[in-house]
């Protein structure tokens, strides 16, 4: 834990959860001039049972007064619906499966967010993500992994602009989350057991198809195998996703003699979306060849140097949690190593050089591996 950083007005995103009330705790202890601020940033059902805003808010409030430090509670709900959730819906519409909460780190937490902060006087932003920022003498902010390997999630973070990050410090990047867990014991924060909250990012842990149902329009079609035989009915191509294998309705549907990738009892997985047709394809076998890619295109990129790096050789994230993969980057095209499950459009394709988190860019086709 690093005490050489000037003393600041440091603004801090609290959540109610324990990695950004150690965050704060971090930074108070450091002799930062600390304020903390809970982010309210959906409104549509906040009596739903499934929003837990309100409890939130009370953590985040008692972490402050035990900690001694001011707290205030901003609205950016309309931020949220415009900037996040309309883009959302969109992605979503179009068959494909965005990443909200790479949308709202961008759009929300590192923008609506940091200008309300400096609009405060603030000199910087803490969250607690687990990522690490490195300054080099060039005075250009890298973004790196944090020390965590399970927790890292600067995946989330790759869409950051050189003027964000350098605004930005993560106190607990630099900590494993066991020593996260065990200072907020030892301070007596009394969320220091608070379970870690999934979901997507502001709207809560809810069924995520149910939540769609609301806002999508949806047709029902076939759900096919690879040769376009019928096997079901999917209720709109918007509620699925590549890969998925759980809410088919066939599990009981067994096809004698799968040609590839799976046997008579193998399960079932998404591998494609027809939208022309409305077709949702279907094949057996975690390994089916349908599922693997062997490179991607992408499109709107983001990196933050603030150019592009050189065509050559680094590692990618297209999911969060994967390993890095092997790749090599050539204009707006990956080329893997090994072949790559369920690579989705709308979801990020995130390039590493070792630690340095590269930036990325959204997944726009898939290349099969046996193209």
């Amino acid at each position: 834990m690093s005490t050489s950083i000037p003393k600041q007005r440091i603004v801090v995103g609290l959540s109610g959860g324990v990695d950004s009330a150690v965050s704060a705790a971090l930074l108070k202890r450091q002799g930062h001039e600390v304020i903390g601020i809970f982010m309210k940033n959906w409104e549509d059902d906040d009596h739903s049972g499934y929003c837990s805003s309100n409890v939130d808010f009370v953590d985040a409030a008692s972490v402050a007064e035990v900690i001694g430090i001011e707290i205030e509670h901003v609205n950016f709900a309309a931020e949220y619906k415009d900037r996040v959730f309309a883009e959302f819906l969109r992605e979503y519409q179009a068959g494909r499966t965005p990443n909200p909460d790479i949308l709202c780190n961008a759009e929300i937490k590192f923008k609506a967010f940091l200008d309300h902060a400096v609009a405060r006087g603030a000199d910087a932003i803490a969250t607690g993500h687990y990522a690490r920022r490195r300054l080099l003498p060039s005075g250009e902010s890298q973004l790196l992994k944090g020390l965590d390997p399970l927790k890292d999630q600067s995946y989330f973070l790759h869409r950051l602009t050189q003027a964000q990050l350098s605004k930005v410090l993560f106190p607990v990047g630099e900590l494993p989350k066991t020593e996260v867990r065990r200072l907020a014991a030892e301070w007596g924060l009394p969320n220091a057991k608070k379970k870690d909250s999934t979901g997507i990012c502001f709207i809560g842990e809810r069924p995520f198809r149910e939540f769609l149902n609301r806002y999508l329009s949806h047709a029902p079609g076939d759900i096919v195998d690879e040769r376009g035989r019928r096997l079901g009915q999917h209720v709109g191509l918007s509620f699925y996703t590549l890969g998925q294998r759980q809410g088919l309705g066939i599990g009981g549907v067994k096809e004698k003699g799968a040609p590839r990738g799976g046997g008579e009892h193998a399960p079932w997985f998404v591998a494609a979306k027809d939208i022309e047709r409305n077709r949702l394809v279907v094949v057996q076998g975690h390994e089916h060849p349908l599922l693997q890619s062997r490179g991607l295109r992408f499109t709107d990129p983001s990196w933050i140097a603030d150019s592009a790096p050189a065509d050559g050789r680094y590692a990618a994230k297209t999911r969060y949690r994967q390993t890095d993969a092997p790749c090599a980057l050539a204009g707006s095209q990956l080329s893997f190593d090994a072949p790559q499950w369920a690579v989705t459009p709308g979801q990020s394709a995130v390039l590493y050089d070792g630690d340095v988190c590269l930036g990325g860019a959204v997944i726009d086709q898939a290349q099969p591996w046996l193209a």
